[in-house]
């Protein structure tokens, strides 16, 4: 790659960055006060109810604009104060330096715990905002020991010390965090990073080894077992490389003294959430990361609760094979930075092989040292499931919780194509944010 291709790469990734909006003031209908300002290097809207409210969730990701989240319109109705956040990195993942959205996160909390009336303070962790908050509050409760440990392949900065904790963590829809869904989508039938070669034995998208493209594929459990152990061979290889490039660049050696350009082939870049790419999962509807290992709290759409094994309602996804293998849509393009302290984990499969506490990206990680109450809520109408059981079952919390509201997607709107009937799951909006509310009457007040 020419110098010349590089610095044009870097300009147009540089200005996907949003330029922070201008202090405002706006009302809905039926709500109280909204307020639009600079946070530091992040923008914000605080979303008040018409009564004033003693308990304020944050709501934040890594690089999504959360200053439009869905919360910010449902919480402010049933009498919580929401703070949605949009991070320093909005739209801009090749420059992520992972342990800096903690300084965001640090900036909200300190907002939220002036304002007046409020008494506890809630993170909102909904699908990578995930592993951005529990982050957060493992370091606020644990101090630096927990991100500074010799195992994370970065460890953080000693700027990070002394930060305020906050009274809850929620975590809906969360991901295991980002390098684990890197991890699953990455092709493990890739031979060679530059020459787009590949293993018949491990192709994914051979009818061979039991794909289909107008259905669920169907891999036997031998395959599974050989495609997540190459995945994770990738990825350690990935981190190697990666690793490799730093210490060049420590040396002198480098192209740029600071960082560089690190893109991933065949790792996919689906648009419609953190879902698809090669996930096994998204493509065969029945491998065992779209169900929970045992009864858990199933959220009906008629707001009943009933206990059974919670199993995705959604449908395979059709697209993933060109999401992971054309250069356009299946390429990601990252520096070194932002793939090691954001997208990189060591694990020796991608199943249940994955050393979480490698990485400081990692709810899993987290939740095992976060004492404040937690409440996980899956969706069952995406592919997080065994997911949102893994963190409810490494979490610390005295007072924990977890359900799965039924129908549901990512976004937490409901799943139009999940059932025969479009209007199945109607209610998953509403189902969720009463189930957040009655959590927080419970925990909070």
């Amino acid at each position: 790659m020419t110098r010349s291709f590089r610095a044009i790469t870097l300009a147009l990734l540089a200005g996907a960055v949003l330029a922070a909006p201008s202090a405002a003031r706006g009302q809905e209908a039926g709500q109280g006060k909204r307020t639009y300002f600079a946070l530091g290097p992040a923008t914000a809207v605080y979303a008040e109810p018409a009564a004033r409210a003693k308990v304020a969730a944050l709501v934040i990701h890594r690089t999504a604009n959360y200053t439009t989240h869905i919360a910010c319109n449902e919480l402010p109705k049933r009498g919580i104060a929401a703070l949605c956040m949009s991070t320093r990195f909005t739209n801009n993942e090749f420059a992520v330096d992972w342990d800096r959205i903690a300084l965001d996160v640090k900036a909200g909390v300190e907002f939220l715990r002036k304002q007046q009336g409020i008494e506890k303070v809630v993170l909102f962790g909904h699908s990578g905002g995930g592993p951005t908050t529990s982050f957060y509050q493992a370091v606020a409760e644990n101090g630096l020991g927990f991100c500074k440990d010799p195992q994370k392949l970065v460890p953080c900065r000693d700027d990070l010390a002394g930060m305020p904790k906050a009274d809850g963590l929620i975590l809906a829809d969360a991901h295991p965090g980002v390098p684990v869904i890197l991890l699953r989508s990455l092709n493990g039938s890739v031979l060679d990073e530059t020459a787009g070669k590949f293993d018949a034995a491990l192709d994914p998208y051979l009818t061979s080894n039991g794909y289909s493209a107008t259905a669920s594929s169907t891999y036997s459990p031998e395959f599974q077992t050989r495609y997540f152990a190459a995945q994770s061979a990738r990825m350690n290889a990935l981190i190697a490389t990666a690793q490799g490039r730093v210490k060049a660049i420590r040396e002198g050696k480098g192209t740029y003294p600071d960082n560089d350009l690190f893109a991933i082939p065949h790792g996919g870049n689906p648009g419609a959430g953190p879902g698809g790419a090669s996930q096994l999962h998204s493509l065969d509807t029945a491998i065992s990361l779209r169900r929970t290992r045992a009864p858990q709290k199933l959220v009906r759409n008629d707001g009943s609760i009933v206990e059974q094994i919670v199993t995705s309602v959604s449908p395979p996804e059709l697209d993933t094979k060109e999401t992971t293998n054309s250069f356009d849509r299946g390429t990601k393009i990252l520096s070194l930075r932002s793939f090691l302290s954001t997208q990189a984990v060591r694990s020796s499969n991608s199943l249940d092989g994955i050393d979480h506490c490698s990485s400081n990206n990692s709810t899993i990680c987290a939740v095992r040292s976060i004492a404040a109450p937690t409440l996980v809520v899956g969706m069952g109408g995406y592919l997080f499931i065994r997911d949102s059981e893994e963190e409810y079952e490494n979490s610390v919390a005295a007072k924990k919780e977890l359900l799965f509201i039924e129908g549901a997607s990512h976004g937490f709107t409901p799943c139009r194509n999940c059932s025969a009937d479009p209007d199945a799951y109607a209610n998953s909006v509403r189902n969720l944010f009463d189930q957040v509310k009655n959590w927080v009457d419970a925990t909070m007040r």
